[in-house]
Parts: C-alpha cells; sequence; structure tokens
C-alpha cells in the first residue's frame, strides 16, 4: 500500500481535493482518495504541486519516430505529406531504436495510454511489451479511387490480421481522412470492423485544400495527386465542407474520434454531434503549429460542448511526444480554455475515446489510472517551466 498527496488532488471525475491523499495498492490501484488530517505524516509521500490522473495521448503515429527532424516546419500539409512519403523508408533497425525511445519518452511524460496510427506492422513488437495501453488504429486509404478500394483493402487488412493475434492491445480499421479514402473502402472498412464497441479515427480538416477539394471541386490537392499519376477526374465534390464527407460514409453506432480538426467551424462540430453522440475530437497544437502554422478554434467546441481530447502526433510533426506540452502550447496561445477542462481533455475524455475509461482517466476508486505530479500552484496555472513528474 502506497499514499501519496500533494497540495491539490486532481481526480478530473470530482472537484479538486486541497490537501488529498491517495491511497493505492502496490499495482497502482486506487483503494481510496481521503484528506491529510486523517493520515499519519510519516506513512504519506509528499509531493509539491498537483496531482493528477495519467496523460491519454490519443493521436499518434509512433512508427514514424524515426523521423523526428526530417522535414521543416510551416510547409503546410501537402508539402508535409510529400516529405513524410519520400522520406520514410529507414532500416528496420533504425525505426526500431526510434520506437523504443519514443515510447519512453511517453513514458516519461507520464503518458499512460495511447491512441497509435499504423500502417505497418512496425510498433507492435514494442506494444506487445505492454509498457503502455495502445488502441492501434489500421490506416488505410486509396486516394479516392474507388476502383482501387479493394486491392488498398486487402493490402491493410494483412497489416491488420497481424495486429488481431495479439491480446496485448485494442485494433480496429479506420480511414485516413476525407480527402484519401473513396466511398468504397469506407464501405469496406466499416463492415471489416464487424462490431460497434470500438473507436474509429479519422484525420479531419486540417488544411484549407481539403476544404476546397469538397466544396468546389479546385484546389492543390489535384496537382499534389497528379504528381503521383493519380487522376481525380472521376470525383464529384459534394459541395460540403469535408467533414460532411466522412459523416455520410462512417459508422453512427460506434464512436468516432476526428483528429485535428483545424478548419472545423461551429456549424460543422454542432452537425457532427447531431450525426452520432459517440463523437469525440482530438486536438494536436503543437502538429497543428508544426505543418500549419495555426491552431483550431478551441472556442468553438467550448460553445458546442464538444468532448475535445488530446494527441501528440508523430516525431515527424512535433519537437516532443508530451500531452503536457500540447496543454501548454494551448495554455500559451488560448489561454481563456480552463485548466480543469483542459485536464479533462487530457484524461478522462481521452480515456472514454479509446475505450479505456473502465480503468483509466480518472482518479477514482478501483481504477488504475496511473498519478503524474505537476510543479504548479493549487490552480493548475501552467507555465514554460512546469514539468510533469510519474509516480506510478
Amino acid at each position: 500500500m502506497r499514499k501519496f498527496t500533494a497540495d491539490c488532488i486532481y481526480q478530473v471525475s470530482k472537484l479538486p481535493i486541497k490537501n488529498g491523499v491517495i491511497i493505492t495498492d502496490d499495482a497502482g490501484k486506487i483503494l481510496d482518495v481521503d484528506v491529510r488530517e486523517n493520515h499519519n505524516a510519516a506513512d504519506v509521500e509528499f509531493h509539491k504541486g498537483i496531482i493528477v490522473p495519467g496523460f491519454i495521448n490519443t493521436h499518434c503515429h509512433l512508427e514514424l519516430s524515426h523521423m523526428l527532424g526530417k522535414v521543416q516546419t510551416g510547409t503546410t500539409l501537402i508539402p508535409f505529406i510529400t516529405n513524410v512519403v519520400t522520406k520514410r523508408q529507414a532500416t528496420p533497425q533504425i525505426i526500431q531504436k526510434a520506437i523504443e525511445r519514443a515510447e519512453a519518452q511517453m513514458l516519461k511524460e507520464g503518458i499512460v495510454a495511447v491512441g497509435d496510427i499504423s500502417n505497418t506492422s512496425d510498433t507492435f513488437a514494442q506494444k506487445n511489451k505492454g509498457n503502455l495501453h495502445y488502441h492501434t488504429f489500421v490506416e488505410m486509404f486509396d486516394f479516392l479511387q474507388d476502383e482501387n478500394a479493394d486491392t488498398e483493402y486487402q493490402k491493410y487488412k494483412s497489416v491488420f490480421d497481424s495486429a488481431k493475434q495479439t491480446d496485448k492491445y485494442k485494433v480496429t480499421m479506420v480511414p485516413h481522412a476525407p480527402y484519401s479514402v473513396s466511398e468504397s473502402l469506407f464501405r469496406k472498412i466499416n463492415a471489416g470492423n464487424e462490431y460497434e464497441n470500438i473507436t474509429v479515427s479519422i484525420h479531419n480538416q486540417e488544411t484549407q485544400p481539403e476544404q476546397d477539394l469538397f466544396l468546389h471541386g479546385s484546389g492543390a490537392f489535384y496537382a499534389f495527386y497528379g504528381a503521383f499519376g493519380i487522376s481525380l477526374d472521376k470525383f464529384k465534390p459534394p459541395h460540403t465542407t469535408a467533414i460532411h464527407y466522412a459523416l455520410a460514409n462512417m459508422n453512427p453506432k460506434v464512436r468516432n474520434l476526428f483528429v485535428h480538426n483545424t478548419l472545423t467551424s461551429k456549424a460543422d462540430i454542432a452537425a457532427a454531434q447531431k450525426w452520432s453522440e459517440q463523437v469525440y475530437w482530438a486536438t494536436c497544437p503543437n502538429a497543428n503549429l508544426y505543418i500549419e502554422n495555426r491552431l483550431p478554434n478551441y472556442q468553438n467546441f467550448l460553445d458546442e460542448n464538444a468532448r475535445l481530447t488530446i494527441g501528440t502526433d508523430s516525431l515527424t510533426s512535433n519537437w516532443q511526444l508530451s500531452v503536457l506540452e500540447e496543454m501548454k502550447t494551448i495554455a500559451r496561445y488560448q489561454s481563456y480554455v480552463p485548466f480543469t477542462t483542459m485536464l479533462e481533455w487530457a484524461t478522462l475524455n481521452g480515456a472514454k475515446a479509446l475505450g479505456f475509461d473502465a480503468t483509466l482517466g480518472s482518479i477514482d476508486v478501483g481504477k488504475t489510472p496511473g498519478l503524474n505530479v505537476l510543479n504548479t500552484d493549487v490552480n493548475g496555472n501552467l507555465k514554460a517551466s512546469t514539468r510533469v513528474k510519474r509516480l506510478i
């Protein structure tokens, strides 16, 4: 048994407790949450700052960890994608070492669970070690070519089948983005997942050319695809924003996690949440700044009572894998977002989005959420110097 105390305990599911005490068993399971005066000080581990649950990283590309520093910042999305496609090759040894280092960094940064995109099986050996909780999203795309849907589906289904051979992590098939998945491939993904208690992620409204493609049938994606010998002549724009194409082709009966949402409007948010009660939104602010030098308007999401979560994206589009650093960026640029709201995004909402909320996301009796201490004041004011220390 262990007892932890700090200036304030943020359970997330309940109001913060000043001078609270968390009692766990040796495996980190929460046995009780109490107040300090009921315990002998000699039996309690004191930490300056605030204690919060372990962080949930709802969007990552762990398999791209070897690309740290290989892609320039501020290029916008299409040049960024081109760089990823042309520069991602490396030896298996380099890829595996980078994956190990990246996971170690997430562990040090107090992350306990990850929603991870996989186009390959490169991360599976590391995930099988069980160091973190993973929900693996086997991502598929056919670049809006209906005639290629079956070929591409079978290619990525082999990755999915490989992932399904373990019980170490959850796995689902997912579409990459509205601009890269045909209606035929959407149907195959929906049918292939077969059951409803799952999460499906999709990159959403990350760049203006994506909006131009669906609203007007124009923009930079035509030249981008043409450079790879892919024609969009058969594509018929729906004359809606990109998310409406996704909503028309995804399954509203499962949890759906829309990622990035840099250009998502209040009307888009309202439409998605009317479409399904199981919609979540992942924001990756540092990646948005790295790629497009812009952030979502978080007020739109607050106004619509949207369930936001926080992701890091990959080391191709970020300087580190740290949920705390993402929170600090939000606090720096859109400081009207309350700390308690951001913390819910970083913990309980993320756990719910990935289907881990029975055990993770909040400091409640019976859960094993992991515990982090942040060196902030009792109100959680985040500064450049704020750091996280993983307790369990």
